[in-house]
């Protein structure tokens, strides 16, 4: 009997995770049932996004200022792809992805020679030029007018009434958000934790760090290249705003609001910062004689308090709670249900066969 109850222990956190991702999922499905579609749509892109944005931050340790170029980049190319072609939203929405990537890798290889506030820095300034191009570019971009008139084309269908293209676009980022998930529970995503610990140690193995920097900086620029491509053809519209240096910032408030390192957090957050910019842009705040009606008010006071209040983030300080009621000890947690010092010390990582 000891055994048997020592089993169904052990199985709990797995049942517990796969109880999390199914309710998600059907979240994720009920979800324009519960609000309105566009923000629906905005919510699961912006969610991909952060994801994207996570596995820089929160698991190779590499804070980027600049990602907002390869989702506006990827905008771009998607409205222009549907525009001139004519060809079904998915596929505009890989050529975006792919464009993104392309653009990242000449971005990473000089990024990643720097750390710290001067990875962030060099990444903002390369962002900063993308804008640049995109406001000059006037003949492909429509400079300050934006991209307008991009079409909802699937495969012959025309989903111009945004609950069906919901559930046409859901699919997509559930592959993105699935793909994110598989680098986290790979070898590959070890390896990046083990940088993100002690990149001197990870070195002295023989695995190349500026090169795993390199790959996960291009697989989050190319997963935020589907989130921009989605967000571009839900609305129609891409603008000047899509390159803009506070999108970066908004999807950098949107993980660490969640849980830097948790990819259920950086879902959570945008969740909350996409609903909260609704309904304040829609309905205001009256408070005495002060009515808000711009977002980045009380945006910026939920960031302040969550950081404050929940260090770890919304989903962070759930993880931490349910863990000390399980008697866990406090480690740093990722949502694979693996924790830093266990790879580090658990399952050591072994030099590459060369």
């Amino acid at each position: 009997m000891t055994v048997l109850t020592i089993r169904k222990l052990a199985t709990m956190p797995r049942f517990w995770r796969l109880a999390a991702v199914l309710g998600g999922l059907v979240l994720a499905l009920a979800l324009p049932w519960l609000i309105y579609p566009p923000v629906a749509m905005d919510i699961i892109a912006w969610a991909l996004f952060a994801v994207a944005l996570d596995l820089l931050l929160g698991f190779t340790g590499l804070l980027s200022f600049g990602h907002a170029a390869f989702w506006g980049s990827a905008a771009y190319t998607a409205g222009t792809i549907a525009i001139e072609t004519g060809m079904p939203f998915p596929i505009a929405v890989l050529g975006g992805s792919v464009v993104a990537m392309v653009l990242a890798v000449p971005i990473a290889v000089l990024a990643v020679r720097r750390t710290g506030i001067y990875f962030a820095m060099v990444t903002l300034a390369f962002a900063q030029m993308v804008y640049f191009l995109a406001n000059q570019w006037s003949s492909a971009t429509g400079g300050e007018n934006g991209l307008q008139g991009i079409p909802k084309n699937f495969f012959g269908l025309d989903l111009s009434d945004p609950f069906y293209f919901y559930y046409a676009g859901l699919p997509i980022a559930l592959i993105g958000l699935a793909i994110a998930w598989r680098v986290v529970h790979s070898p590959f995503g070890r390896v990046l934790v083990a940088i993100r610990e002690n990149p001197a140690r990870s070195r002295s193995l023989g695995y190349p760090v500026d090169r795993y920097k390199v790959m996960i900086f291009v697989i989050s620029a190319g997963l935020s290249g589907i989130a921009g491509g989605l967000y571009a053809i839900s609305h129609g519209f891409a603008s000047l705003q899509e390159v803009y240096w506070t999108t970066s910032g908004k999807v950098v408030i949107m993980t660490v609001l969640g849980g830097i390192g948790t990819l259920w957090g950086s879902v959570i957050g945008a969740a909350l910062i996409v609903q909260v910019e609704d309904y304040v842009a829609t309905s205001g705040i009256s408070v005495g004689p002060l009515h808000v009606t711009g977002p980045g008010l009380i945006t910026g006071l939920i960031f302040v308090g969550v950081v404050l209040l929940f260090r770890r983030g919304v989903w962070g300080s759930v993880a931490h709670l349910l863990r000390n009621r399980r008697g866990v000890s406090d480690t740093r947690t990722l949502l694979s249900g693996a924790t830093a010092p266990a790879v580090a010390e658990h399952e050591p990582v072994t030099a590459p066969k060369q």
